[in-house]
Formats: structure tokens, sequence, C-alpha cells
């Protein structure tokens, strides 16, 4: 079930200023988001974030299909398997956030030499087979000649509690959950899953057709907002945006976030251009196929919008 998150955004605004987005986690992996809103940017855009958690692409590609929420944001995998499907109001991308895997490898005991064939017949807790996290994990142990077992049956939410539970010998984990589980001495960190697969388009904003055509104000509003917020978190300290959105984290220190803030920034996980590339949209593909997922090709002009995201790139960063 999806849970509300509410944004706290000063001012009170009108029902038809509100986005409702159903984000397929919730992480320091997407801090852009939050910090557009903590910096008043949405305000200044004259929008209302409506947070809620799907808890995998798959639960927030349904939110999208049935009106639960405006926009979707979670891997473009679950647009492109609903354009094969066949829709009448095709969800559509309209911005990339995330530029590849944001996860980190969790092992049981410490492992500063770790080696990939070290995962060899291992069992791994890395995701939904289908979904972007298990794929390019899968991704990186099939072009590293690994075997590893994954463990499939756990849902995406539990995979942390399963993983504490004793199920499987690693568990791959977002931030600031992956240094929370460090800090708590539960496990170690041992790899990162994104600087090993390379860049891919990880984590997309999507919505229908018809919701695009009629609030296309609101949605170049919503880009300008987080296009702006990525260029502040890039420029400025990771102790600084920490306290920034520390209140979208309840629970988790200052020092957590800034460490998980430092761990993104050091493997480049964030787009200034919010536009997604077709080369990039093509190797999303490869990764999809790769995995035996994919029925068919969809093309790149069917599936994904820049204009409007190329657009706001231009402006802000002229």
């Amino acid at each position: 079930m999806a849970t509300a998150i509410p944004f706290a955004v000063a001012g009170c605004k009108k029902d038809g200023n509100v986005i409702r987005i159903n984000e397929v986690t919730h992480s320091v992996f997407y801090a852009p988001l939050y910090l557009a809103d903590a910096l008043g940017y949405f305000a200044d855009e004259e929008i209302e974030i409506e947070l809620t958690n799907g808890g995998g692409a798959d639960n927030t590609m349904a939110a999208v299909l049935s009106g639960a929420a405006d926009v979707g944001f979670c891997g473009p995998e679950a647009a492109i398997y609903v354009a094969i499907g066949g829709t009448t109001d095709q969800p559509k991308v309209f911005g990339q956030l995330t530029k590849r895997d944001g996860s980190f490898l969790v092992g049981r005991t410490a492992q500063p030499d770790f080696k990939w064939s070290d995962l060899e017949g291992k069992d791994v807790l890395a995701g939904r087979p289908g979904g972007v996290p298990f794929m390019t994990f899968e991704y990186v142990c099939k072009t590293q000649n690994v075997n590893a077992n994954f463990v499939t049956n756990v849902n995406f939410n539990m995979m942390t509690a399963a993983f504490e539970g004793g199920t499987a010998d690693y568990c791959t984990m977002f931030e600031p959950v992956a240094s929370n589980y460090v800090a708590e001495g539960k496990g170690y960190i041992v790899a990162s899953v994104g600087e090993e697969s390379g860049e891919i388009p990880y984590t997309c904003f999507i919505a229908k057709d018809s919701y695009i055509n009629k609030h296309g104000d609101k949605i170049e509003g919503f880009l300008r907002a987080v296009t702006k917020a990525t260029k502040n978190l890039l420029a400025s300290s990771s102790a600084e945006t920490a306290k920034l959105i520390a209140p979208y984290f309840d629970g988790t220190s200052v020092d957590s976030l800034k460490t998980s803030l430092d761990s993104y920034k050091s493997i480049d996980a964030w787009v200034t251009n919010m536009a997604m590339t077709e080369s990039s949209f093509t190797r999303l593909q490869d990764v999809i196929e790769l995995a035996g997922e994919l029925k068919k090709r969809v093309p790149f002009n069917d599936l994904v919008l820049t204009d409007t995201a190329n657009k706001v790139y231009k402006e802000i960063y002229a």
C-alpha cells in the first residue's frame, strides 16, 4: 500500500496546483526532488507536491494507470512494459533524474578487497525480476561472469528486513538505509552497483499523455524546480544539503544524510539535463533484453518527451 509523505510547502495552494507523485521508494538517491521543495522552488512555480511511496515500479505504474497518481517516479522500464502491452493513454517519460543504479551491495562481513567474483554461488537479495534494480544487478553479474543465486520472492520494501532476519548472503540497499544499516553494526557496504554498471536511465518522471497535454505548464514548472535543485545540490556542500533535506527523512541523522549524499556524488548519480538521451534509452533496452524481459523494442520517440526538459535546461544553465 502506498504511504503518504506530505511535503511542507509554504503557503496554502489550490487543489489544481497539486501534483500527486508516487515514488518507487524513498531515498537520498532522489535528493533533488526533496531539495526542490526545501528551497521553495516548487512554491516559486505555484506547485504543491503530494508524495506517496509505491514500494516498487509495478505499483508506481499501477497508481499512474488507475489515476491514483498524476506522476510516477520510477524506472522507465515500467512505461516500456505498458507500451508493449498497449494502452489508449500511453504513459510518457518527460524527465530523468538519475543516470545510474543508486544501490549499494551490503554483506554480512567486512570485505575491503571485495571482488564481484566473491558472489559466485552466493544468495543475493537484489530486487524484483523485471525491475531495473534487479536487471542492472543481473547485468553486472553477467558482465563479470558471476553466477549468483538471486532471491526474488521478497517484496522490494521488505528486502532489508529479510536480510536482517537471515535471508541471503548479500542485499542491495539504497541510501540512507545502507549507511544506517552499517552504522548500526548490522552489515558492511562492499560495493556500489551503479559505479560498476555504468550509466543507464535509472529513475524518471512518467505521466499519461492526457495529463501532460492538459498540464503542460505544471510539467514545465516541475522540471524547472527539480533542475534548479540539482544544480544547487551539485554546487553546495553535502553537509549543507543534508540539513535542508533532513525533515524528509525522519529518524535519520544529518551525518548519515551527508554520508549518503557524498556516496551519490562520488558515483555521479544525477543528470543536469533531465531530457533523456536516445543512446541511454537504447542501453536500457539492451539491459532489459539481456535479462530476457523485453518482448520487443519500443521506439524512443514513442515513449520519451524531451522538448520541455531541454528548454528548462537551456534556461537554467544559460
